[in-house]
């Protein structure tokens, strides 16, 4: 054999050798070699995916954007086959399944279970066959800088792991508050994740507080009339109750999220409604069927742990076994959002309809406290209970819109635009000045909380005066179709009135601010001749003063009301730069 085939042999060899050995590398866990005590650091947990991938070709780990730690997200995806680009995953006619790890990184259940999980796949040929026209992709760590802000005492109620990380990042931002308003860099490439993979399914770990009770483990699906029409029918009555029965086959408990503040179970609870600042919430904008895994913070890690793998294993399962019907709701359901003439923007607890669960807890009441001179809440885990309790899951809307054809946005507004490329809206820009027919916003009123939340001073309450104009827009400005796969996202955000719209959330505010206004002593002659020149601002002026007491006591809101229906008064006071078109 000539001396460089000879060499050529022995490097395949080498390789071949390497490739067996790395297959069978060691990947037992910290959680497991601790006995379910610790969790690992954020660099040993990347560290170990990056190992995987390079053992086993199922496995590819992708660097993604940046977050405001200054490092990128990582994703580990597992496929039958090598995949090479994550924008790739979309187009794939396989399953799609996205879960999402240590958001509140003191919350780190997920990122345990999830690098078991990856590693027990691609090492049992079972799992590997099972999940064959599976595609399923787990965000490493989505908060980094909550990660590296390790300690082992701010979870002051959580029992283990021995320490975690933070629950705000590196902006101290609560992530799982930013999801549509994307403050943080972390929440923009998440968008780009989400989108390069167009998730059918969607899970996001997390460990939940509240109430003591026999659970270790409780799912928040995504509110299911939210999600609304036959998606949301297929998540509450067959999704959910699939998974909660394969659970129970594997002897585990679970209950819906324990929703309940100041108040024991057995009174009842209703469903969290997860609008869409949080993951699900905005997951459900494009149709994917979306849940959060809540642990209980008082049961050992090891369980909690172990029984988040299994619900994801549980949720697997289902995704592959009912893969077909999944798809096609997902792609009825965004014509089924077109083609209705109306959509509902906010949601209220339907009182009058409940289910019932047999809920296991135990007895709680209150006795004296060896704290305070008051009385505490106990929850005797001496006495465990079954009881039929009430549990409201259905909503109902409080206000619905109209869907228009398009949405137009003025130029100026770039952090608007900048989460609409985020999120892959597709828009034109008007090529030439063009004047059309379109309904105008202006802000009517709207209340403010009176201490700031994730950077905001978040609005609510917010309703709108509406009119048909004739506008002129200007080269440049944005025409938004509605007839687009983001229809719910633009719906969600541009109107106003909605829970998490971009002006509840304060990126219009400079609205809110008069820019013009009058000196007294000069407009007091513009006044009278306006009075003089409009016999109906003049009827309108003369009767105000007559039924209004506190109005004719004051000159200077005499004035105001002639100033605010004169020409005078600057259009741009409160009125939305956000334009429809039916």
């Amino acid at each position: 054999m000539p001396k460089t085939l000879l060499l050529f042999a022995l490097i395949l060899g080498f390789i071949s050798c390497k490739s067996h050995i790395d297959s069978h590398n060691d990947f037992t866990t910290l959680f497991e070699k601790s006995n379910g005590t610790e969790t690992p650091e954020y660099k040993d947990v990347i560290a170990y995916f990056k190992e995987l991938a390079n053992a086993y070709p199922e496995i590819s780990v992708f660097e993604v954007g940046e977050t405001d730690s200054g490092n990128p997200l990582h994703v580990a995806v597992y496929n039958s086959s090598p995949i090479l680009k994550l924008e790739d995953i979309k187009s794939s006619s396989k399953n799609r399944i996205l879960i999402n790890n240590g958001i509140h990184p003191g919350e780190s259940d997920g990122i345990d279970a999830s690098m078991m999980l990856l590693r027990d796949i691609v090492q049992n040929d079972s799992l590997k066959k099972a999940y064959q026209n599976s595609i399923i992709a787990f965000i490493a760590v989505y908060n980094v800088g909550g990660a590296l802000n390790r300690n082992s005492h701010t979870r002051a109620n959580q029992n283990g792991p021995k320490s975690y990380g933070f629950r705000g990042n590196a902006r101290n931002f609560d992530l799982n508050r930013d999801f549509i308003k994307q403050d943080s860099k972390n929440a923009a490439a998440f968008a780009e994740i989400f989108h390069s993979i167009n998730p059918d399914v969607f899970i996001d770990n997390h460990v939940s507080n509240g109430a003591d009770y026999q659970y270790a483990i409780t799912h928040l699906f995504t509110q299911h009339n939210k999600l609304g029409g036959s998606l949301g029918d297929y998540l509450e009555h067959k999704m959910r109750p699939e998974i909660e029965h394969s659970l129970n086959d594997k002897d585990i408990i679970i209950t819906p999220y324990v929703n309940v503040w100041g108040n024991t179970p057995e009174v009842g609870f209703s469903q969290f409604f997860d609008s869409p600042r949080y993951s699900t919430g905005y997951t459900t904008l494009f149709n994917t069927l979306g849940l959060m895994v809540e642990t209980h913070m008082l049961k050992p890690y090891d369980i909690r742990v172990k029984q988040t793998y299994e619900l994801m294993l549980s949720t697997f399962d289902f995704t592959e076994k009912n893969s077909k019907t999944i798809k096609s709701l997902r792609k009825n359901a965004f014509q089924d959002i077109v083609s209705q003439k109306t959509y509902p923007i906010s949601f209220k607890i339907d009182s009058t309809h409940f289910t019932t669960l047999n809920f296991k807890g135990y007895e709680g009441y209150y006795i004296e406290s060896n704290v305070t001179n008051g009385k505490r809440l106990f929850y005797d885990q001496n006495q465990p209970y079954t009881k039929t309790i009430k549990y409201y899951n259905n909503f109902l809307p409080s206000q619905t819109i109209s869907i228009p054809k398009a949405y137009i946005l003025k130029q100026g507004w770039h952090d608007i635009i900048d989460r609409l490329k985020n999120n892959q809206i597709e828009f034109s820009k008007f090529k030439n000045d063009t004047t059309l027919t379109v309904e105008t916003n202006h802000i009517a009123d709207y209340k403010t909380v009176s201490t700031p939340f994730e950077g905001h001073y978040l609005h609510h309450n917010t309703s709108l005066t509406k009119a048909t104009k004739s506008v002129t827009f200007k080269k440049g400005d944005l025409y938004i179709p509605t007839n687009q796969n983001g229809v719910r996202y633009l719906l969600e955000t541009l109107e106003a009135e909605a829970t998490d719209s971009f002006f509840n959330w304060n990126f219009f505010d400079t609205i809110l601010q008069q820019k013009e206004h009058f000196s007294a002593y000069v407009f007091e002659d513009l006044a009278e001749n306006y009075l003089k020149e409009s016999p109906q601002l003049k009827a309108d002026f003369e009767q105000k003063l007559a039924t209004d007491e506190a109005f004719a006591k004051s000159p200077n809101a005499q004035l105001e009301f002639i100033y605010k229906n004169s020409p005078h008064y600057e259009d741009a006071y409160l009125q939305l730069p956000i334009y429809k078109v039916f």
